[in-house]
């Protein structure tokens, strides 16, 4: 990799990691925390499951609805992320006149869905 793509590469794997930009990003919540942390539970719960139903050789349709209600609660999660980055993060950016967060953020919902 040459140097102008290793640059690159670097620059936006401290975007897909939340190390770049730092203006728009503001502490929550820990009640948001918490409930966030706790949907995420569920989902690695719902992972452990369909990993044991996959082990012991349950009904693939069965795997499916499973996958399919983990992938549900996942965006769940990630469209809940999404609003509260945009009523407290996008919303103090706004306010600083901050448009590479808005940016950022604007990738990030395309990487998403």
């Amino acid at each position: 990799m040459n140097n102008e793509k290793l640059q690159t590469h670097d620059h936006e794997h401290e975007h897909a990691h939340g190390h770049g930009h730092q203006g728009a990003h503001h502490f929550h919540s820990p009640e948001e925390k918490k409930r966030q942390l706790n949907r995420l539970a569920r989902v690695i719960g719902h992972l452990r499951h369909v990993q044991k139903m996959i082990e012991e050789d349950e009904d693939c349709a069965d795997v499916l609805v499973q996958l399919s209600a983990t992938r549900s609660a996942l965006t769940g999660l990630g469209k809940e992320i999404i609003n509260e980055h945009i009523t407290h993060c996008i919303a103090h950016a706004i306010e600083d006149g901050d448009t590479a967060a808005i940016e950022e953020f604007q990738k990030a919902i395309e990487k998403f869905f």
